[in-house]
């Protein structure tokens, strides 16, 4: 099939689980970028802290002197699990701020498909750094860059497979998720394993190699995703369309739901920071009779987040059979209402700790992560949905990079209220997170019957 033809079948195709082709492409494409995300995401902090940041470790790496006093200008000085938390969340939140920048990247300049291209090659080059200590911070430089190209881009190439009324969209984008969870319960298992094991660069290298299937599927699948958006004569894409007042509306009270969706995220993304080293102290880690590695935890965080998903999307279209589906800001009340109580699982595991001085057993961190990933699937994927959605023509890369940003929030977030671990008891460490998400899902009561009508009026 040629180009030509594949863009006029896209919009009819259902060949992916009764979607278009070009999802799976795209599912595929991100799985693997996350397995490579992901796979280093989870030894990152435990790295820092139990190699990088130990006396004399660090004295390698190219300009890390000036990188640790900016820091500690900051937040004064740092212990060096304190430090690797700050770092931690300095780099988990800035990769979901640039996909601004490559929203705008590929809207205004080169396009969706050269700018996901040179994003993924950032990121190989990233995590073949992360390979050796003196390259470090240039490692991490790389991969923020390259994220911020491939990753709201790749997710807004997902909602132009769909028409503005198209009702798959919000499956579409839990599809796209749990795509990336089988990745995610991959990942850990095979870098976390060889960087525990064998040593911390095996496993950063084998993210890199992620990276290059990734690259590598999306593609071979080019000609079953959206075209790109129809260039000017001097060869730049071409320019957006008006905002009306209506449009401006949509876009203020879009941009106002970050910060809300940044503080409802904070027990998810607080999984590869504090629950880690949580974790690691209070957890007994056996499995089946044998001491596992901490990072398991993330793999198994992994599967119960695919399952959840899962059900989630089976749930949904069972719901639409005998009544109206609720609509995304309804969807992202109820995940967000969830995932508050998710922390107040770890809040009596930590209560039992201190009241008995006995480690706490895995099903309590099990517990969590299946009330918390029950949430996730009901926000995360139908943030994404609605923003795609309510974007105005010729802003959706932008907007949904500016979607991504309240990860970049959340983390930061995250990065300073890990640091508190040291200073507070598990059990009030965890309430403060039960707090913060439920204040969340108020705020997002509010917005429901205040604005709801406008950001679904396409």
């Amino acid at each position: 099939m040629n180009l030509r033809e594949s863009e006029n079948s896209r919009w009819t195709d259902k060949a992916f689980l009764g979607h278009p082709r070009g999802l799976g492409f795209l599912c595929f494409s991100e799985a693997w970028e996350r397995f490579s995300y992901y796979g280093m995401q989870a030894l990152l902090v435990l790295y820092m802290t139990h190699s990088l940041l130990q006396p004399g470790h660090a004295d390698p790496v190219l300009g890390f002197e000036p990188f640790r006093r900016a820091i500690e200008a900051v937040y004064g000085s740092l212990s060096p699990q304190a430090l690797a938390s700050v770092i931690f969340g300095l780099y988990a939140g800035l990769v979901y701020l640039t996909p601004i920048a490559g929203g705008i990247l590929a809207d205004r300049v080169i396009g969706r498909t050269r700018a996901i291209t040179v994003g993924a090659l950032l990121m190989v080059a990233g995590h073949f750094l992360m390979a050796f200590e003196v390259s470090f911070l240039v490692a991490l430089l790389c991969l923020l860059i390259g994220v911020g190209c491939f990753k709201g881009n790749i997710a807004t190439q997902v909602g132009e497979l769909y028409a503005a009324d198209d009702p798959r969209r919000g499956s579409a984008f839990q599809v796209y998720l749990l795509g990336i969870q089988f990745a995610v319960i991959v990942s850990p298992l095979i870098c976390g394993t060889l960087g525990e094991v064998y040593g911390w660069h095996w496993g950063f290298a084998a993210a890199g190699v992620g990276m290059l299937v990734g690259l590598t599927i999306y593609r071979t699948g080019r000609a079953w995703l959206p075209p790109e958006a129809v260039k000017s004569p001097d060869g730049t894409v071409a320019a957006r369309p008006i905002l009306s007042a209506t449009d401006r509306r949509t876009v203020l009270v879009l941009v106002l739901l970050i910060p809300v969706l940044a503080v409802g995220a904070v027990g998810n993304q607080q999984i590869f920071n504090a629950f880690l080293i949580w974790g690691e102290a209070n957890l007994a880690l056996t499995f089946f009779g044998k001491v596992m590695p901490v990072t398991w935890i993330i793999s198994l965080d992994a599967a119960a987040s695919a399952a959840l998903i899962l059900l989630s999307v089976l749930f949904w279209r069972w719901w639409a059979t005998i009544r109206k589906e609720p609509d995304e800001i309804t969807k992202l009340t109820i995940g967000v209402t969830i995932s508050a109580l998710a922390p107040l699982i770890l809040v009596l595991a930590s209560f039992k700790i201190e009241a008995t001085g006995e480690k706490a057993g895995l099903g309590w961190a099990i517990a969590f992560e299946l009330l918390n990933e029950l949430g996730f699937a009901n926000v995360f994927p139908i943030g994404l949905a609605l923003f795609s959605r309510a974007a105005p023509k010729g802003f959706g890369g932008m907007l949904i990079g500016a979607y991504y940003t309240h990860l970049f929030l959340a983390n930061m977030l995250v990065g300073w209220l890990g640091g508190l671990l040291e200073r507070m008891s598990g059990t009030s460490f965890w309430f403060l997170h039960t707090g913060l998400i439920g204040a969340t899902a108020v705020i997002l009561i509010v917005v429901r019957g205040t604005a709801g009508k406008m950001l679904l009026r396409n």
